[in-house]
């Protein structure tokens, strides 16, 4: 028998990235190591998740291999703050645009006597200009742009391109002319000043510096922005508390949390968070989950309840059972799960990999066209080539359309998490938006999968004492039913009676005796087989019309009442439905009960697609007809029993509780149970795609707009662009892709965000007259 393969998973810290093609570089570099059987590197959550054979590969050696890449590796940190990441980027790119700014600004002040005569000392200064620009520049590309020109040389060696290669390409060729000029002036006239008051002509230097100080200011803009998108692991981490209350012998003491262990008692006040998952063990409260489930109103929490890290505490004190602490409560798994979310791709990001994966060569071969046939065709001066070449290379840098799908799905998935739908990734995500077909599972789905009585019919009203004497038999019988009558006596607060003689029959109905009179409680067959009268059948058969399983009562001579239990649909499941097929979506209900009752349940829910008498084995053969009809189907259950069918749907819809998310079947979890979170998953994944799709229509758009302009194609109707300004309107996309993206946090369930829909029209006009403004700014420079 041939062994399997032994593989792990690690999670590495990739620092350096500065677009989809660092990302794409160095998940070439590590899918090319032998052992390494899966790589995904993300660039917006500068993750790389990488499956290996650990006999063949170490983790150090994968860390050395994005080294080699030319790139930063460390082994990802569950316990550090996402934000204190995030902070450490900022802060990194906030330096580099503070070093830029400094070293550019003796620049800018020698391009302001371009402008202007009106500046003193013009003459004594602009000579100085072109040494003063050598000597500024050099610490901008050396201290500043250093990481480019790295990442350049490491795509090289990889035989490839990326974001960095269009930088250092652009940068050199503008301060490698300039250099040639100068040294050709110099040859020319034996001086490195200008003369007669002049600067020395067709330096560039500034180009090279302020190109690299912008693209700066776009990572700067676009690293704080970034930060935004992971918000809601931040929240969330931020609301497991420090330290919990412990008893150690006898008494309650404060510890850290990582102190605590499963079998600790502890205690918690109101106001107070809970700190791990445990089982009340005395008290009572009610207790605000909204952290889990996005649900506002409280839950009551009595003896033997489950209560959760990071919920609050509202009413009074109470004592529980610690039993799952650290990275194993439902919070610590609810964020993993969005972690590894944020971290995935979805199927649409395929697009702009494959169109980052050709852009790049694609850019550069265009840049050097449009030099040729300036230069050579149409009789350009050199200068104006290089700077046309440079312009080319800058503007088409393909970083909006690397951050196009990434920041998006991790709003999305940390939104989703918000209110209590937790999303495992980018390809759920994605699928939900293409849903034709939903497959509800009845029980403990549409229904609360807890039968309840519904009708108690006493056939003799003189008999007061029926409702204690079955309320007493009941508390001995184990039937699922039973327990419905038992709640239901508890809550008509009936007094318990002494029970004798009590018997079980097994699918049929029990009989005992109470205060010297015999009860027989079950179905009709059971009454029969007892020679009892039966009475009552026309209502019987009423409330089965109705859905109901019925329950007769009876003495030794003839039936007594009529006991109708129901598994009663959730609240609001109903309106759900109605809402899902508005929206042009089959709704079908699936379930194992006979059909009778199915229809009766499925009438009460507006569902005319009944799947009824269908056993859990062939519950996924059901999904699989539907599939071969064509139909893209969800199947929403409750995880357990529903697996198979969860698995073979498109989309699986596991209603879980808090404390299961992580080993739920789905790709979707609704951790609070309600069917409102199959309303939420739909909404969210149709604006998260759809703001998919504006990122990479903007990030196509700005390169489609911008590129023939750099190239100066239509320099004769006065637009042109100059390369440093190329440079500042490339930042800006990536910018603005990004804040696009961050729209999504004003999503709320069953409102319509206005703010999402107007902001990519919004951006478009404010992006236009930027760029409107910077080709009139380089036409009246004359695009040197």
């Amino acid at each position: 028998m041939e062994q399997k393969e032994k593989t792990k998973q690690v999670i590495l810290t990739v620092e350096g990235m500065h677009c989809s093609a660092c990302a794409k570089l160095t998940e070439r570099s590590l899918s090319k190591k032998p052992g390494v059987k899966e790589a995904v590197v993300n660039y917006a959550s500068s993750k790389a998740k990488v499956i290996y054979n650990p006999e063949s590969v170490e983790v150090g050696d994968l860390i050395k291999e994005v080294k080699r890449a030319g790139y930063k590796a460390s082994v990802f940190d569950e316990k550090q703050d996402p934000g204190e990441r995030r902070a450490k980027e900022t802060r990194y790119w906030l330096i580099k645009l503070i070093s830029g700014l400094t070293f550019s600004l003796p620049m800018i002040f020698f391009m302001a006597y371009d402008f202007t005569d009106k500046l003193p000392y013009k003459d004594v200064v602009m000579p100085w200009a072109g040494i003063g620009s050598l000597i500024f520049t050099v610490p901008i590309l050396v201290l500043v742009g250093n990481n480019f020109f790295a990442g350049f040389w490491s795509a090289l060696k990889m035989k490839t391109f990326s974001m960095d290669s269009l930088i250092a390409i652009g940068t050199g060729t503008a301060f490698a002319a300039s250099l040639y000029q100068m040294g050709a002036y110099y040859q020319e006239t034996g001086q490195i000043i200008g003369m007669d008051g002049e600067k020395i002509p067709n330096l560039y230097f500034e180009v090279a510096a302020l190109l690299i100080t912008f693209v700066s200011l776009g990572k700067y803009l676009e690293a704080k922005a970034k930060g935004k998108t992971s918000a809601a692991i931040e929240k969330l981490m931020a609301l497991a508390p420090k330290t919990a209350r412990i008893k150690y012998k006898g008494e309650f003491i404060d510890v850290p949390i990582e102190k605590v262990v499963a079998g600790n008692v502890v205690m918690v006040r109101p106001g107070e968070r809970i700190p791990v998952d445990g089982e009340v063990l005395s008290g009572y409260s009610a207790v605000d989950e909204a952290i889990l489930t996005g649900e506002s109103l409280p839950v009551e929490k009595n003896v033997d309840a489950k209560v959760f890290a990071g919920s609050i505490n509202k009413t009074g004190s109470f004592e529980f059972k610690a039993t799952r602490v650290g990275a194993d409560t439902a919070l610590s798994q609810i964020i993993k799960l969005i972690e590894e979310a944020q971290g995935s791709k979805a199927p649409i990001q395929d697009f702009s990999d494959k169109v980052s994966a050709v852009f790049v060569p694609t850019v550069i071969g265009l840049a050097v066209l449009a030099f040729g046939v300036w230069y050579f065709f149409l009789g350009a001066s050199l200068t104006f080539s290089l700077l046309t070449f440079v312009a080319v290379i800058v503007i088409a840098c393909p970083c909006a359309l690397g951050l196009a799908t990434p920041t998006a799905l991790m709003v999305g998935t940390g939104k989703g998490a918000e209110y209590g739908v937790l999303i495992k990734g980018g390809e759920p995500l994605e699928m939900a938006d293409k849903i034709q077909v939903i497959v509800f599972d009845k029980t403990g789905t549409l229904t609360n999968g807890k039968p309840e009585v519904t009708d108690f019919i006493n056939l003799e009203p003189a008999d007061k004492k029926m409702l204690a004497a079955v309320y007493s038999i009941e508390q001995k019988s184990e039937h699922p039913l039973a327990e419905a009558v038992v709640r239901y006596g508890q809550s008509a607060k009936v007094a318990s009676q002494e029970v004798t003689d009590f018997e079980a029959f097994s699918g049929e109905g029990v009989r005992a005796t109470v205060l010297g009179q015999t009860y027989l409680i079950g179905n009709r067959g059971f009454l029969e087989r007892n020679k009892i009268k039966l009475e009552g059948t026309t209502t019987m058969e009423r409330l089965e019309n109705e859905g109901k399983t019925v329950m007769m009562v009876a003495n030794k001579k003839k039936v007594l009442g009529l006991i109708a239990v129901a598994d009663q649909p959730r609240v609001g499941a109903a309106a759900v439905i109605k809402k899902i097929q508005k929206r042009g979506i089959q709704v079908f209900m699936i379930t194992g009960d006979n059909r009778r009752t199915a229809q009766a349940i499925a009438k009460r829910l507006g569902i005319t697609n009944v799947l009824a008498e269908v056993f859990p084995k062939d519950k996924a053969e059901e999904i699989k007809k539907l599939q071969v009809a064509g139909l893209k189907v969800a199947m929403v259950g409750d995880g357990i029993n529903d697996a198979p069918a969860l698995t073979q749907a498109d989309l699986g819809i596991a209603m879980g509780g808090g404390a299961d998310v992580a080993i739920e079947s789905g790709g979707v979890v609704i951790v609070g149970n309600s069917p409102e979170g199959v309303l939420t998953t739909l909404d969210l994944s149709r604006q998260t795609v759809s703001k998919i799709r504006q990122n990479m229509f903007f990030a196509l758009f700005y390169n489609v707009l911008g590129i023939p302009i750099a190239a100066r194609v239509f320099a004769g109707l006065g637009l042109l662009l100059k390369p440093e300004l190329a440079g500042l309107a490339m930042a800006l996309s990536s910018v603005s892709v990004v804040v696009n993206s961050l729209t999504l946090r004003f999503f709320k369930p069953g409102k319509y965000n206005w703010i999402s829909s107007l902001a990519p029209l919004v951006m478009v006009i404010i992006f236009l007259g930027v760029f409107i403004e910077f080709a009139r700014f380089s036409s009246e420079m004359g695009g040197q």
